[in-house]
Order: structure tokens, then C-alpha cells, then sequence
């Protein structure tokens, strides 16, 4: 008999623990949900949702406000969301305010954060449609940063392959920086270029101070000056 009532009350208890635990997860659900306060719905139109699911987060100034309670595809290029929005927070949210689809981190759930609108405007209406911006494409910035990584590696190859080109002496600036008779020849060409100009501004000093030339180049100047 002692043993009966034992195991009537361990099972009581188990039972007892088991609506409590019950209990607690429905009111952490509800708290999520805001389904045991006051709120409003509104609802914006997204071209792409970027993964956002019902139930993820709506923030207002960085806070919890609300949560995604639908998403419904209207056509092709156009889906809806519906949120549900904490009741305070009502008169913050102005008609021009935007809802804007974010994420908690780089690899984070996604969020709806909704902008400040402007102070003079009147609260957006409920069951009303804010206005949305479409949200970054972190896909496209990847393959962005992919093809970018690929191009720099490709021009890292080439240039490895010229300055290894120019190391051996091939082609025309590999035998101008490594042929020594090459350097040589350029070296002796810049010279004698620079002797013919030297030479050739002592000729056309000479050519001025010549008897033959002076009357010549002074008439020059005179029809110049005219």
C-alpha cells in the first residue's frame, strides 16, 4: 500500500512538472510572439526577402518591437510581409518610415529593422503598408569579392611570369635590364647624343657671331618684330 502511494506520488509530481515546464514554454512562446500584450499589424512589399522567415525578429532602434507573422509570395517579382508590432512603440513609427531586411551578424538570422521617420509626420495607421528598401544581397557582394580575388591572383600570375622573363634576359626589357652589352650600347648612344647637342649650340653660337651671318640674322629679327 506504502509503495502504491509512493509511485502515485512521484507520477503526481512528474505530472506537476510536466504542466509547469508546459506552462513556462507557452509563456516564453507567447513573450516572443506578443501574443499575451497589445499590438498592431503592418505589413511591407519586398522584392526579395533574402531568407527571412516567419517568426525573425522586428527591430526599431536597435530593440525588439515585433516579429514576422506571414510571408506570402503576390507574384514574381513581389512578396509581402506582415509583422506584428509591440503596441508601444506605435507612435514612433511614422508614415515614412522604411523597413529595411537585415541580418544579426554577418551569418545571422534575419531581421526587419524599421527606420525613424520624420518627428512632424503622423504614426503609420494599423494593417497599414510602410515603405521598404531592398535589402543588400550578400550572395551577389560574395561572388563580387570572388571574381574580384580571381582577377587579382590571374594578374599576380602574369606578373610573376614577366618578372621571371626579365630575370632571364627575355624579350626587350629583360635584355635591356639584364644584356650587359645592350645597357652598354644604350649607355655610349645617350652619350653621343648629348656631345652632337652640345656641339651643335656651339655651331649656332658661332653662326651669330659671324661676320657673313650677323646682317642676316639681324634682318630676321627686324621682319620678326614687324
Amino acid at each position: 500500500m506504502e509503495k502504491k502511494t509512493r509511485n502515485n506520488l512521484k507520477l503526481g509530481a512528474f505530472v506537476t512538472l510536466g504542466i509547469l515546464f508546459f506552462i513556462i514554454g507557452i509563456y516564453f512562446i507567447g513573450q516572443k510572439q506578443h501574443m499575451f500584450s497589445n499590438v498592431f499589424k503592418i505589413s511591407g512589399v519586398f522584392k526579395n526577402v533574402g531568407g527571412l522567415l516567419v517568426g525573425n525578429n522586428v527591430r526599431f532602434s536597435g530593440i525588439n518591437v515585433g516579429t514576422v507573422e506571414a510571408i506570402e509570395i503576390i507574384n514574381d517579382t513581389s512578396v509581402r510581409v506582415d509583422m506584428i508590432i509591440d503596441e508601444s512603440t506605435h507612435r514612433f513609427i511614422k508614415k515614412d518610415a522604411k523597413a529595411i531586411i537585415g541580418s544579426e551578424g554577418l551569418m545571422g538570422n534575419k531581421t526587419i529593422n524599421i527606420t525613424h521617420g520624420t518627428p512632424e509626420q503622423k504614426e503609420i495607421a494599423g494593417d497599414g503598408v510602410i515603405q521598404t528598401d531592398q535589402p543588400i544581397d550578400t550572395d551577389e557582394i560574395m561572388n563580387k569579392l570572388k571574381t574580384t580575388s580571381d582577377n587579382a591572383a590571374s594578374i599576380t600570375t602574369d606578373l610573376a611570369v614577366i618578372m621571371q622573363n626579365v630575370s632571364h634576359g627575355k624579350g626587350t626589357i629583360g635584355k635591356l635590364f639584364m644584356d650587359t652589352a645592350m645597357a652598354e650600347s644604350l649607355d655610349q648612344t645617350i652619350t653621343n647624343l648629348k656631345k652632337g647637342t652640345k656641339g651643335l649650340e656651339e655651331n649656332m653660337d658661332a653662326a651669330k657671331h659671324s661676320f657673313l651671318l650677323r646682317g642676316a640674322i639681324k634682318k630676321a629679327k627686324k621682319d620678326k618684330e614687324k
